[in-house]
């Protein structure tokens, strides 16, 4: 084992407690403190959680037993923070998105390259055993010539969801609505799997909420490098909100994830372990994790991994697998999808 790191969590939200019960799970990293400057919720958390609870940020990260932050705060103050950290000497693992701005998430990898320090993002959908199998299949070449991907996301919330939110379903925070906050994970899966984007052309809809300045429905087809062809479809609008969707299909293969699992796995040229593959995971979807509430059916196992890779990297001196660059796709493709609904015509990320 490497170093341990002290880690410390800037936000003291729902997404934040996944973060510290993710850092518990890690035997090389340890909970230093918390800092929440809007909710007053630090306290709190750090006597649960059993470490430090702040509210001042610049104080958190002048600390010196903090070697690590992670950003659990509304997604448009994302990349000021992961500047702060990077003042500090601190290396970041920001949640998604890793900001609702280019310019801005362009300026915190470039603060973090002159400061030395690691900036990462959360992409959790990654380390699911599927989507690992899911990657290989596609490394192999087991589709064949790729023609068509799918990311779908049929979810529901609320009303209550944005009025209690606060921040939720406004651009200046938010960024997006079913896309930007909700379908990212979903949007980013299926760019990991078939390859950059090369146009989109979308629409987008406010159909099921008020006072929201967001989508609640949006749809765009889309041209991969590659020449594949594909759609994606985020929603908060249809209720009750079903399993999330991954599709990836080629001249020799289909696979389709349903949330943690798969309910196609078929490839032209069959292999051993594929029967043992479908036997493990080809089943429906026992809980739609986050299709009609924020932490249903969601665990910390995501984040751990995710956090345990950022680690690894460090340990190796290397980037981590889900860098700043990496990170950043996922919000290029969903600002071009919203360019593409504004004007009605295509857009390149």
């Amino acid at each position: 084992m490497g170093k341990a790191y002290g880690f410390g969590v800037i936000g003291a939200g729902m997404i934040g407690a996944f973060h510290a019960e993710a850092i518990k799970q890690l035997p090389n990293a340890k909970l230093v403190a918390v800092c929440d400057q809007a909710s007053g919720l630090a306290d709190q958390f750090g006597q649960r959680c059993g470490c430090a609870g702040m509210s001042d940020l610049e104080a958190f990260l002048a600390r010196k037993d903090i070697d690590v932050v992670t950003v659990a705060t509304p997604s448009g103050t994302h990349a000021d923070i992961a500047i702060a950290a990077a003042r500090h000497g601190k290396h970041c693992i920001t949640e998604k998105p890793i900001d609702i701005r280019l310019g801005k998430i362009d300026a915190a990898i470039e603060a973090h390259a002159k400061a030395g320090t690691c900036m990462g993002g959360i992409f959790n959908g990654r380390f699911l055993p599927t989507a690992r199998l899911l990657k290989k299949a596609v490394e192999e070449g087991r589709f064949g010539r790729m023609t068509f991907g799918l990311a779908y996301g049929p979810w529901w919330r609320d009303q209550e969801y944005y009025d209690k939110g606060g921040w939720r379903g406004t651009w200046k925070l938010d960024g997006g609505g079913a896309f930007m906050n909700q379908g990212i994970h979903t949007v980013d899966l299926l760019q990991w799997l078939m390859g950059p984007v090369k146009s989109v052309k979308a629409n987008a809809a406010t159909l099921a909420h008020e006072r929201i300045e967001v989508e609640d429905t949006a749809a765009a087809v889309l041209e991969f490098a590659s020449g594949a062809l594909g759609v994606m479809a985020c929603t908060t609008s249809m209720w009750p909100g079903h399993f999330r969707t991954v599709e990836i299909s080629g001249t020799a293969g289909t696979a389709a994830m349903a949330d943690q699992n798969f309910f196609f796995w078929q490839f032209r040229e069959e292999r051993p372990q594929d029967q043992e593959i479908r036997e493990k995971y080809l089943q429906f979807p026992a809980v739609s994790v986050g299709a009609a509430n924020p932490s249903a059916g969601m665990t910390a196992d995501g984040h751990r991994d995710n956090f345990a890779s950022f680690l690894a990297a460090l340990d190796a001196g290397k980037s981590p697998e889900i860098d700043g660059p990496e990170a950043r796709k996922a919000v290029a493709i969903i600002l071009a999808i919203y360019e593409s609904a504004r004007t009605g015509k295509p857009v390149e990320p």
